[in-house]
């Protein structure tokens, strides 16, 4: 029978020890790095979502929507209501306006951009915004809109599912690496 020892060497359980009690002192850096990365990282998806879900110019959503990084909590604000029809690729045919808000191009009718008869209108300047007359006469004249407000378009849709999947999928992920990174390869 042949005869088996075990031993332990003590100075390795006291560099665990240390590197245990290192790990807890950077621990909340770590996790605040880990969630400020999630956040910019869905923050990215976000606005690749809700450009292709509202209709609207990407830098028009990346004005919109503010992060507000803030030690473990991440959030992203906006603020804003409803949005002119000049942000959606507004055009100006005999009918009205024809514009694309949620990425779906129709006409509203008896709108205008312009002034002046077919076919030679010219420029109102007044910042490309489309018009309505209220009244039977020239003025007075009232902006249009289309009904689309950012804030509720980011909670709902493609854009909530984008946000929930991003968080579970990269957030356990940076939080590995993070952790690995003050175990220093140990994890």
């Amino acid at each position: 029978m042949a005869l088996t020892t075990l031993e332990i060497n003590a100075s390795q359980v006291e560099h665990l020890a240390e590197l245990f009690k290192l790990a807890e002192q950077r621990a909340p850096a770590a996790i605040a790095r880990a969630v400020r990365r999630t956040g910019d990282m869905t923050k990215t998806r976000m606005v690749r979502s809700l450009t292709k879900q509202t209709g609207l110019k990407r830098d028009v959503i990346v004005r919109a929507i503010k992060p507000r990084p803030a030690g473990l909590t991440y959030s992203l604000m906006s603020r804003g209501g409803n949005v002119h029809l000049k942000y959606f690729k507004a055009r100006e045919t005999r009918k009205g306006v024809s514009a694309a808000p949620w990425n779906h191009r129709r006409v509203f009718a008896g709108t205008f951009i312009k002034g002046g008869r077919f076919p030679k209108r010219v420029g109102l300047n007044l910042g490309g915004q489309t018009y309505a007359r209220t009244g039977k006469g020239r003025t007075p004249i009232v902006s249009q809109r289309s009904g689309l407000f950012i804030p509720r378009e980011m909670v709902s849709g493609n854009t909530a599912a984008e946000f929930l999947t991003a968080v579970r999928t990269i957030l356990p992920v940076r939080l590995q690496h993070e952790i690995g990174a003050i175990l220093g390869g140990h994890a």
